[in-house]
Formats: C-alpha cells, structure tokens, sequence
C-alpha cells in the first residue's frame, strides 16, 4: 500500500533501537525524511546512516534527551517544521508503590507525559497552520490495564492518555490526527530489563522469565518492532485522517479487554 506520505518531514523520538527505530524504519520505507534523536551519540548515528543507505532518504541524527528542556530544545531547533511526529522515550523504573517518593512521580511525569506534551505544543501548532499532521505517542498498554510493578509508567502514561484524549479533538478540524499506540511485549532492551526484574525476583535466568511471560501472551511471542512500526506508518499516512484520538493495542491478545 502507497501511504502516501513520500516527502513528509518525521521526528521520531528515541529511534536508535526498539520500537522507535522500527518507526523510523517504516517511516523511512515510505519515503519520509526523518529527523532521529536518542541520547547515545553512537548508536543513533550508526542507526541513522543504515537507513539513509537502505531506504535513500535524508536522515538528520540529533542526539540529545528529549526529556531535559535543553535537550528538547536542540532536537526542535533542528527538526524545523515536521509533518510528522512520533514521541517515545524509555519507561520509568519497575518497583513498588511504598518505595516511590514525589521526586520519583515528578522525574516519571517529565519523562513520560510532560516532555510528550511540550513537543505536541511546540509542532502541532505549525502542522495545524498548514492543514496536515500526525502525531503518534508511544505509550503502554498499562493506560489499558495496569502493570502492577510499573506504578511510575501507569499513573504518568495514563496522564499523557488522558491530555491526548481532549487535544486529539481540538485538533482533528485542522487536518491533524493524534493516536497513541499501545506496545505490549516486544523484542527491545527494555523488555529485557523487565524479565531480568522478573528473573531477579523469582530467582530464575532470563531465557526462563522470558518463557513464563509468552506462556501468557496469546500470539505465543514477543512483538517485532517492525512490525509495530508499519503499525505506526500506517496512522501516520494519508489513509489514516478518520482515526482521531485513539489508543491501539499491539500486545499480541495479552491485555483481556472486551473494548
């Protein structure tokens, strides 16, 4: 399918690895410029000259974190005006509630609603302007049903859930969608963090926490960050301007929810 976005300026955030980087890979396939940021020099350069080279179009890496004001403010200088907009940033801590203290909510808000936020603010307005854009938050599927060890990524993610759920139709007149996708269980590092948490606890290795969580997942698998991000491509194309404020699982049936 021609998504119909050839040409189209994207900023993905935190898109070295993971699923960002299967955004910006799907993205880069559908003939998009993109503008890539994640905090580690090395690796976002590498990941940025590989897609420029595979899919021959212009990458610009900016590596910086997009949670420090500083930060944001350098990846936005560069990005100029985007079309599109994918935010993403690594989930807060795994713990327990009576461990967490204000600054720890605070430095989960910053980092998991906050900084989403201020980079809707800062683009949206330019896309509203010239009549098209799209936004995709990645977020968690702990705004769905809660995570019990990831207290910190369920109360800041659910506030992102909730502003997006107002904006998202202030927004959809002027030819600007905003969704969110929702991962489950993929492949990516931090995955591999969550099962060693879960490792540690039970006294088990990884390969055998990682077997127990795809006991419960119904596709029988983890998630593959490409696929996610055709996911993302898609709302993200031309096809996509009907679908306003949504939250879509991509959790392989592990979530049981009627709606």
């Amino acid at each position: 399918m021609d998504l119909k976005i050839a040409g189209k300026r994207a900023l993905v955030c935190a898109s070295s690895k993971g699923l960002g980087r299967g955004c910006a890979e799907a993205l880069a396939e559908a003939g998009c410029t993109l503008v890539m940021n994640a905090r580690s020099a090395g690796p976002l350069e590498a990941a940025a000259q590989e897609i420029a080279e595979t899919h021959g179009v212009e990458v610009t890496a900016v590596p910086a974190d997009i949670v420090d004001p500083e930060g944001r403010a350098a990846v936005l200088e560069a990005a100029g005006e985007v079309d599109i907009l994918v935010t993403n940033a690594g989930g807060p801590p795994a713990g327990h509630w009576t461990d967490w203290d204000r600054g720890d909510f605070i430095d989960a808000l910053d980092q998991s609603m906050l900084a989403p936020i201020a980079l809707m603010q800062a683009l949206v307005p330019g896309m509203m302007a010239r009549g098209w854009g799209r936004v995709v938050n990645i977020t968690s599927r702990s705004v769905k049903a809660p995570l019990l060890p990831l207290g910190l990524s369920n109360a800041a993610r659910s506030g992102l859930t909730g502003f997006v759920a107002g904006t998202s139709r202030q927004v959809a007149g002027s030819g600007v969608t905003i969704n969110n996708l929702l991962p489950g269980v993929h492949d990516t590092d931090r995955i591999d963090e969550l099962d060693d948490v879960v490792a540690a606890r039970e006294g088990i290795g990884r390969d055998a926490a990682r077997d127990q969580r795809i006991a419960g997942i119904p596709a029988g698998r983890y998630g593959d960050p490409g696929e996610f991000g055709r996911m993302c491509a898609f709302l993200c194309s031309a096809h996509a301007g009907y679908i306003v404020g949504q939250n879509i699982l991509l959790d392989g049936g592990e979530t049981f929810s009627t709606i």
